[in-house]
């Protein structure tokens, strides 16, 4: 499908890690769409390990889905640490995931500021009863298409981390 094989290697071994371990994952997606539900889907047998995937596109469904505090969307901005952070333990809090992959940038190919620019990605991992992982990508102005996918690749390594 769209996913290289280096995504899909990525995928197959966190799903590897977390049946090993009886956890199930769980994502969050913003900028990417729903892209790293997709590429775990894409793996034969991820039906017993991926829980469920929200798409949180807008602010109003980061904080009526996940429970996102508003005040913290309004002082740091969606595209923040802090954000994704709050997705990644919205999710667990919200569904039967054990592990937790989290995004949210600015693919553009507008939309960027001087202090968030196109290519600003957040990603955070949170695993139940542990803790918070999180990582900036920093793409540049690459293409949203290169933005969206470098991000499935670092969200899917950063949930590996936990293991």
């Amino acid at each position: 499908m769209i996913f290289s094989n280096s995504q899909k290697a990525l995928a197959t071994r966190l799903l590897q890690m977390a049946r090993e371990s009886h956890m199930k994952v769980v994502t969050a997606e913003s900028c990417t769409g729903g892209l790293i539900g997709a590429c775990l889907t894409e793996i034969p047998g991820s039906s017993d390990i991926f829980e469920r995937g929200f798409i949180t596109y807008s602010n109003a469904a980061k904080v009526e889905v996940l429970g996102v505090p508003a005040d913290l969307i309004a002082t740091h901005g969606a595209v923040s640490e802090q954000v994704a952070r709050a997705m990644a333990t919205g999710a667990l809090a919200h569904s039967h995931g054990d592990i937790s992959i989290a995004v949210t940038g600015v693919a553009g190919p507008g939309g960027g500021t001087p202090d968030k620019p196109v290519g600003l990605v957040h990603l955070a991992s949170a695993a139940k009863g542990g803790e918070t992982l999180h990582t900036k990508l920093t793409a540049g102005d690459i293409g949203r298409d290169q933005i969206r996918m470098r991000s499935v690749e670092e969200g899917l390594f950063l949930a590996c981390q936990h293991f």
